[in-house]
């Protein structure tokens, strides 16, 4: 989609009474929720008869569930394994069967998206609050394939702020030993109060910048007492498949 802006200059901002200048400015806006669609329907390729899959929670994973919904309207013969209840609510109203996580000992591919990524596959996750239940299912998981638009690709991991799940009991003596650490974390709010994740724990969103090296941090951040998990996904994608413009690009 592209839109073009025309911007006139009055000659005042320039402090010259006698001069105006126009400019044309012709910006390319990508459609990221398309690259989303295209990044899904990639993903999808992966999936194979009688497969455990484990579905991804927030905007990208839904349009691979969506994706999903279709193939097994058409026949494909999978079971699903839910992030969350939304995912889990979703599938089921498009006909995709689902089982507990506990009724399964590994699940074959995985299909999810990501807050930010880097080409060594090293992810942020968690902006829905979902990440406990997504890091247990990427942990079971053979292949976890990471959908996302371009937007969310970055040289560093940083921009986007860490969540870190704690319980409430330890909420204020993790952000102080994330201050140690050399971030600063802020309780995720939702209408004025605390957000609570669906296994009732709060969300510390921690900001640390760009991350050098974000293996050691996840280390760190594990190391806490009360952290019950975080947003840095370390090694657990196989592959990252990425909408560009009207195309994808596969990491791996």
């Amino acid at each position: 989609m592209e839109l073009l802006f025309f911007i006139i200059v009055s000659s005042s901002f320039f402090n010259f009474p006698s001069l105006r200048a126009s400019f044309y400015v012709k910006l390319k806006m990508k459609d990221l929720n398309n690259e989303k669609k295209l990044a899904a329907k990639e993903a999808v390729k992966y999936l194979k008869d009688n497969q455990v899959v484990g579905l991804g929670s927030g905007s990208s994973a839904t349009h691979a569930i969506l994706e999903i919904g279709e193939l097994v309207k058409n026949g494909l013969k999978i079971t699903g394994v839910s992030t969350s209840s939304k995912s889990e609510e979703l599938a089921k109203s498009l006909g995709i069967p689902t089982v507990d996580i506990s009724s399964v000992s590994s699940i074959d591919v995985t299909i999810d998206g990501a807050d930010e990524f880097t080409s060594d596959l090293n992810l942020i996750k968690g902006g829905g609050a979902a990440l406990l239940k997504e890091k247990v299912v990427a942990s079971l998981t053979k292949e976890e394939i990471i959908i996302a638009d371009s937007s969310k690709k970055v040289e560093l991991l940083g921009k986007f702020t860490i969540p870190v799940e704690v319980i409430r009991y330890a909420s204020k003596y993790v952000m102080s030993e994330i201050v140690l650490l050399g971030g600063k974390g802020e309780i995720r709010l939702t209408e004025g109060e605390p957000l609570l994740t669906e296994e009732g724990n709060y969300i510390i969103d921690a900001d640390f910048g760009l991350i050098p090296d974000p293996a050691y941090l996840a280390t760190r951040l594990s190391e806490i007492a009360g952290v019950v998990e975080h947003g840095l996904f370390i090694k657990l994608a196989a592959r990252v498949i990425m909408g560009n413009n009207d195309s994808t690009i596969t990491f791996s």
